[in-house]
């Protein structure tokens, strides 16, 4: 029952992700976009569903059964990613999306895979800030502040979000074979990224 759970909350996450990247579509205004797309994680961290990005860096803290957990919550925001990206490509608003998301997907899939690796540890430090911040930090306005500044940098830096990636590359219909090795890369390195900072926390023993 509780791996069913997680893998519901993991489904949910994909889809608030999906509308985060949805909104940000529908703006002309990348800024504005950028700060819109926040509400998803935003939503996610305030009711504790299950987001790939958001679990990754605690890893080092965890036991190796949690790898379970995150092979769970990996799928179930696919399947929430492709979900949304279902949903709006069958709605009046789909065909305007489906033409801005193609340029966007284009310029992911013709990168090489050092650069989407790289650019994906930057959205990985991010996004374990994002997360631990909002655990952590005290006071309403500052846990906004601690969301949505990080999401709003990785968006307008280019970074790559593997969770965001999945919703893009479904609406575009751009899945194939060097879709999925892509999608395996910005796994890795939002990973890699989500990791850094608690490793060293966890070697160094160090906890603001």
């Amino acid at each position: 029952m509780e791996r069913a759970r997680q893998l519901v909350s993991a489904i949910i996450a994909g889809m608030l992700i999906g509308m985060g990247g949805t909104v940000y579509l529908s703006q002309s205004n990348p800024v504005i976009g950028s700060f819109l797309f926040a509400i998803g994680l935003y939503t996610i961290v305030a009711f504790q569903l299950h987001l790939f990005t958001g679990k990754i860096g605690y890893t080092p803290f965890q036991k190796p059964i949690y790898i379970i957990e995150l092979v769970i919550t990996w799928v179930g925001n696919l399947l929430g990613t492709g979900l949304t990206a279902l949903m709006v490509k069958n709605s009046r608003i789909g065909v305007p999306l489906v033409e801005k998301v193609q340029g966007i997907v284009d310029v992911k899939l013709n990168d090489n895979f050092l650069s989407i690796f790289l650019l994906a540890i930057f959205c990985g430090m991010l996004m374990f800030i994002a997360v631990d911040c909002y655990r952590n930090i005290q006071g309403s306005t500052l846990k906004f502040i601690g969301v949505f500044v990080p999401v709003m940098v990785f968006i307008l830096s280019g970074f790559e979000h593997v969770i965001a990636n999945m919703y893009y590359f479904s609406l575009a219909g751009a899945w194939s074979g060097h879709c999925l090795m892509s999608v395996v890369i910005m796994t890795l390195g939002n990973s890699v990224g989500g990791m850094l900072i608690p490793l060293y926390l966890k070697i160094f023993k160090v906890r603001v």
